[in-house]
């Protein structure tokens, strides 16, 4: 799904002074010895680069871990079945897959170095659970390079983005499951997406608006789930509170799946709280 919010000048919220001490903190305490962690994160939408707040708290996450040997992305903005291989090439052209921004936003760039050799280890890794098909022609999306610039600014650590062959949770799960081998090798499995997503109900778009009451549900509904390890009933979110306006379509909670298949231990860790436009921000880490 595009993304499309209107350009009203936007509030921030004030940036604590501890704000980057809680996200590493948080981020720290959820790493194994010898393992990149896997996460699910909040990726908001061009402006996110924008908000005082959320850049810090991004980058402190991305400090407090281990540096990836590579980056492999599954983002809400990329569904293709077969699941699909992007491009693998040097600075490969981005997608710029949104609407109705200031023109600014369609000039980010961020020359990544490509990442074949992740591609056949996720070939070889998904034999046997996915059909795979190569995209040469697929740049990162937005929900892959915008947190990525503030994450890893650097534009030095190879990108890899594949899509979801599907939204059913099972078979998500099951992706991630196939690779998790590869967090024994430094690679950051990245699940990009948004906790809450109506973007439909939304009727105030100051970054630190009030969330709307169907938003502040669903989030605390999530958040006992994760944090009890519930992956039975995050994956049968359709009778969650306030589900209908928080995903009338389900892309954004969709890349969760992947990052808790990759997970060894059920329960994540949350990372980054808060709203921005009402969204739920909650993003977590996997141990």
């Amino acid at each position: 799904m595009d993304e499309e919010l209107t350009g009203q000048a936007p509030d921030h919220e004030p940036v604590p002074a501890d704000a980057a001490d809680v996200v590493a903190e948080r981020a720290r305490a959820a790493i194994q010895p010898g393992r990149m962690p896997a996460m699910y994160l909040g990726h908001g939408a061009p402006p996110l680069v924008d908000d005082p707040l959320w850049v810090v708290q991004l980058e402190a996450w991305a400090r407090a871990l281990p540096r990836p040997t590579a980056i492999l992305v599954v983002s809400a903005h990329w569904e293709n079945a077969p699941l699909a291989i992007g491009a693998t090439a040097d600075a490969a052209p981005l997608t710029y897959d949104f609407f109705g921004f200031p023109e600014r936003y369609y000039h980010a760039a961020y020359p990544s170095p490509g990442a074949p050799e992740l591609a056949a280890k996720v070939r070889s890794l998904l034999a046997g659970t996915e059909q795979v098909a190569d995209v040469p022609d697929r740049g990162l999306d937005h929900g892959a390079y915008v947190p990525l610039t503030v994450m890893y600014p650097g534009a030095d650590i190879p990108v890899l983005q594949i899509s979801m062959p599907s939204l059913d949770p099972q078979r998500l799960l099951r992706v991630g499951a196939a690779l998790r081998p590869l967090r024994d090798e430094g690679v950051l499995i990245m699940g990009s997406g948004f906790l809450t997503h109506g973007l439909p109900f939304l009727r105030d778009f100051r970054y630190n608006a009030t969330p709307p009451g169907w938003s502040a549900e669903f989030d605390h509904w999530a958040a006992a789930a994760l944090n009890g390890g519930d992956v039975d009933a995050l994956a049968s979110f359709r009778g969650a509170p306030a589900v209908r306006y928080a995903h009338p379509t389900t892309e954004h909670y969709a890349p969760l799946f992947v990052a808790l298949g990759a997970a060894e231990v059920p329960a994540p860790a949350t990372t980054i709280t808060g709203y921005w436009l009402g969204l739920a921000k909650r993003s977590v880490q996997v141990a």
